[in-house]
């Protein structure tokens, strides 16, 4: 998969107090652009915990769930683009369905 604004993850886990989401954000990011993804049953395989909230938007834990990534997967041209990453507090606060 091609991901768009991975610059976005690299802010995150750069700003203080976040440091500890760098590991699992880039296991996330090395396993998705490896990733040949065509549905949700595939990206479950992998990553179980993933939630699809509507309009393409697909929400994945992050540090056993202290973090959340939204994102919005195009299947049928392999891309990924980056919308959310936040703590599980932050996310609450948001529609992820429309970000």
């Amino acid at each position: 998969m091609r991901i768009v604004s991975h610059k976005r993850l690299n802010d995150f886990y750069e700003q203080k107090g976040r440091e500890d989401s760098r590991v699992a954000l880039s296991r996330w990011y090395h396993a998705a652009l490896k990733a040949e993804w065509k549905s949700l049953s595939d990206i479950k395989v992998e990553f179980p915990a993933t939630d699809y909230t509507g309009h393409q938007h697909y929400v994945f834990n992050i540090k056993g769930n202290k973090y959340r990534l939204v994102v919005v997967i195009k299947f049928t041209m392999g891309y990924i683009f980056i919308r959310f990453v936040g703590t599980h507090e932050e996310y609450d606060t948001i529609d992820c369905s429309i970000i």
